[in-house]
């Protein structure tokens, strides 16, 4: 966690401050500036995190029961949900988390349930939870429809429910749906969960991978990569690629996939991905699917030009995001903060210094984000 407890000061500094000396030291913090109150764009923040109290006492009383499996997701959960001030913001829908968009200069946030979510329960609570949390969401949005818009939250173990509960969500208007990678060490490339995938496509609803803790971890752990350093990136990038190489862009040639941070390094792989593509393409994965063989319609790289989007949470870097503009298409860089896992109004304003044409800059800013999310308002 990249944050440090501080309760000197007021406001959002209050609950949790970033730690950014590490950074300073590397010469990539941003640096001190005011945030444009006046740009000709809005702002559109779409990996911010929230949780409710019945779900954190699901995944706490499951984690200690002593019946879960050897799950470092739910021992994650378990370990935020002992956190005190991060519980306060990530549970506030109202007052306290307006304010802290209106401190960093967030006009709007897109709401996803945080990591390790509703998929790591006790089997059989999972959809019912995913219910509650929906409502909660769409409540919030309808309380403050132009500052909050939400993703749906699903179980994956629960295929039917989870088709019932995506329709359902829809129907609430809810922006897309929201998945915390793997479950169990299952992800959504296997042919059972295809429905879901079906389900997605059909009401034209975003899905948004989001990290978790990586399955089989300790080795993570042990060099201190559990997190942000490997084991989040690793996991989505295996889920995303796993997608990818299942054929399920050419069965589903309209879905939408939304990754954060920067793509977790995959578009800087786009030239390796369909030099070495063979080593998938066309080969029996009996563990995965059974020994269907898959032979892809498209390039590696067609699929992160066609059907991926990737936002920038965790990583306002200049360089960065120019380079996935350029290898992906301005149209599918969307800007992300990460609330309230990362915040920082520097970067903010190093957002507004970043050299790019007005129109490129509101595609980033705003404009993507209500085309990928179906965001009105």
């Amino acid at each position: 966690m990249p944050f440090l407890e501080d309760g000197s000061e007021k406001g959002l500094k209050g609950h949790f401050k970033e730690d950014f000396s590490h950074r300073t030291r590397q010469g990539m913090a941003p640096r001190a500036g005011h945030v444009d109150r006046s740009a000709p764009y809005k702002r559109i923040a779409t990996e911010e995190a929230w949780t409710f109290p019945a779900l954190v006492k699901a995944q706490l009383d499951y984690f200690n029961s002593g019946d879960a499996p050897d799950d470092d997701s739910l021992r994650m959960g378990a370990m935020f949900n002992h956190m005190p001030s991060l519980q306060d913001m990530l549970q506030d829908l109202g007052d306290l988390r307006i304010a802290h968009m209106d401190e960093l200069g967030i006009d709007r946030q897109l709401l996803l349930l945080t990591a390790p979510g509703v998929q790591v329960v006790r089997p059989g609570e999972g959809t019912a939870l995913a219910r509650e949390a929906n409502d909660i969401a769409a409540e919030a949005c309808r309380n403050h429809p132009t500052r909050f818009s939400a993703m749906a939250a699903f179980d994956p173990r629960d295929v039917a429910g989870s088709v019932k509960e995506l329709e359902r969500a829809a129907g609430l208007g809810l922006n897309g749906a929201v998945l915390n990678s793997h479950f169990q060490g299952h992800y959504l490339d296997e042919p059972e969960y295809r429905p879901i995938l079906e389900a997605l496509e059909a009401l034209d609803l975003a899905l948004y991978i989001h990290p978790t803790a990586p399955y089989n971890a300790p080795h993570y752990e042990q060099r201190g990569f559990f997190g942000a350093l490997g084991g989040f990136p690793h996991d989505v990038w295996l889920h995303t690629m796993g997608l990818v190489m299942s054929g399920a862009f050419d069965r589903f040639p309209k879905l939408r996939l939304v990754i954060g941070h920067l793509g977790e390094c995959m578009p800087l792989h786009l030239y390796r991905f369909d030099w070495m593509q063979g080593n998938a393409d066309g080969r029996t994965r009996p563990l995965i699917d059974g020994g269907e063989q898959i032979k892809l319609q498209h390039p590696t790289s067609y699929y992160f030009q066609n059907n991926i989007w990737i936002t920038t949470s965790g990583c306002g870097w200049e360089a960065g995001i120019k380079f996935c503009q350029q290898v992906l298409g301005p149209d599918r860089v969307i800007y992300a903060m990460d609330y309230p896992y990362q915040q920082s109004s520097d970067e903010l304003a190093a957002y507004d210094r970043m050299d790019m044409t007005p129109e490129v800059k509101k595609m980033l800013m705003e404009d993507n984000a209500r085309a990928v999310f179906r965001i009105r308002g």
